[in-house]
């Protein structure tokens, strides 16, 4: 009996073994079915019938081809089963479904839309590196040259400048994913601004996350710093003021400087020559002095189990650009190297990223 139980057990194993291979197999179909919704405008659909719509109306109100309304059922029973929309009998007994939006899905529609970060993270620029990763871990190391680099011939940055249409998807996408998180830090961990006079948003774009600090903290005087060609496209009529230049060269001085998902695409040794040039912009921490990370920190803020699986698969996204996402003993490293007094990480609650205050 007991024999029996044991070779059950290991059979059982064997079944669970192979149903997380599938589930790890078929992931990409999650993700693909995703962007579909987000190709469609599904969301905008349901949101726009107010906030219930039936398959029917969701083809009436989407490109979707009529012929194709059994596929697109089989679309939307992935969806709800996976969490992106609801799906609840209908009362007319008809026995159609009546779709609704989920918590995921209503970022999906409105202003504060995450539909551009989702359409540039699934796209196929970004997605089709990943099919040569094998091959390039097994190839000798070139200089500087990423994964992404191998794949297109040029890296994110230079693609992005070169490539008018691709550019735009990127410029709407860290936009998209910008105005969200400054929303949640300016209420969730506001006090990292209080006290501070002016600061300067290091590599900051056309100012999305500086326009959202200044008008949450309106005594704090706000600029962006970035290269030539990108603040030649600033906004007028902002409270920003905008300054050219690298960053690797010098920072205008500031009571502080806000570094944005800045760090996570450098080495250390760029990260570090960086921090120094912030220190040098920034007066004493008596005074006053901080410099503002928004990043990562791998390991922190680990409540929901679905934040450490995001942290290590972003920073394996990262990989593929020479980024990298770092823990605390990485963060530490770099920081005291960089010659600044101590830091303070600040989970910020809901999502796997962190505020890291440092200190001169």
């Amino acid at each position: 009996m007991a024999q029996d139980q044991v070779q059950h057990g290991a059979a059982q194993a064997l079944l669970d073994g192979q149903l997380e291979l599938w589930h790890h197999i078929f992931g990409y179909v999650k993700s693909m079915a995703l962007k579909s919704a987000v190709d469609l405008r599904i969301a905008d659909a349901i949101h726009d019938s107010g906030g219930a719509a039936t398959l029917p109306q969701i083809v009436a109100r989407t490109a979707a081809h009529p012929s194709k309304a059994p596929c697109l059922r089989r679309l939307m029973r992935v969806l709800t089963v996976t969490g992106v929309f609801s799906a609840l009998a209908g009362g007319d007994g008809d026995g159609e479904l009546v779709y609704g939006l989920t918590p995921a899905s209503r970022l999906l529609v409105g202003s504060s839309s995450l539909a551009p970060f989702l359409t540039l993270m699934l796209d196929g620029v970004f997605v089709s590196p990943f099919f040569g990763l094998g091959a390039w871990l097994q190839r000798s190391p070139a200089p500087d040259r990423s994964l992404f680099e191998v794949t297109h011939g040029r890296a994110l940055w230079e693609m992005g400048d070169g490539d008018p249409a691709f550019g735009e998807l990127l410029h709407e996408g860290l936009v998209a994913d910008t105005s969200f998180i400054m929303d949640v830090v300016v209420k969730e961990c506001g006090h990292v601004f209080q006290g501070v006079s002016s600061l300067v948003d290091v590599a900051g774009g056309l100012g999305t996350a500086a326009q959202t600090i200044a008008k949450a903290f309106p005594h704090v005087k706000c600029s962006v710093l970035d290269l030539r060609h990108v603040v030649a496209n600033a906004p007028a009529g902002t409270a920003v003021d905008y300054i050219a230049g690298d960053m690797f060269e010098s920072i205008p001085s500031a009571n502080a400087v806000f570094l944005k998902w800045i760090l996570h695409d450098w080495g250390d040794a760029e990260c570090v020559k960086l921090l120094k040039n912030c220190k040098k912009a920034i007066p004493s921490k008596e005074e006053g002095g901080k410099v503002i990370i928004l990043d990562m920190v791998v390991g922190t803020g680990l409540s929901n189990p679905h934040h450490k699986e995001m942290q290590v698969l972003f920073d394996l996204f990262m990989m593929f650009m020479n980024g990298i996402e770092r823990d605390e003993q990485q963060w530490k490293k770099i920081i005291l190297e960089a010659g600044y007094s101590g830091y303070k990480i600040i989970p910020i609650a809901g999502i796997p990223r962190s505020i890291i205050e440092v200190y001169p």
